[in-house]
């Protein structure tokens, strides 16, 4: 697998600020599941690359970064979106699965 990433950086700065800014609960779950840090308080998006998306979560003795892999590697900001929007999905089937029945 190439190391360069398959967008550019403008593409990257972007899609952080906006999952930061727009998608701090989402990111938080995608990072509490498939990110496997179900103790995390808070997570934001640090950074996209060809291995998935980093994530910097906050736990309760302090923080750790976790890369949260693509099931497909994006060519293009439309794919980054849709593999996020196949992450928040997963977290979220992931999480009502273990909710207790109400």
């Amino acid at each position: 697998m190439s190391s360069t990433p398959p967008f550019t950086a403008d593409v990257v700065e972007a899609v952080i600020r906006h999952m930061n800014d727009d998608h701090a609960a989402d990111t938080l779950d995608i990072c509490r599941t498939l990110g496997g840090l179900p103790t995390a308080t808070a997570a934001r998006v640090t950074g996209l690359d060809p291995t998935g998306m980093t994530v910097e979560a906050t736990l309760v003795d302090g923080t750790t970064e976790v890369t949260v892999p693509w099931d497909e590697v994006p060519a293009d900001r439309r794919a980054i979106r849709t593999e996020v929007v196949r992450m928040t999905e997963q977290a979220r089937a992931t999480l009502s699965s273990q909710s207790p029945p109400g």
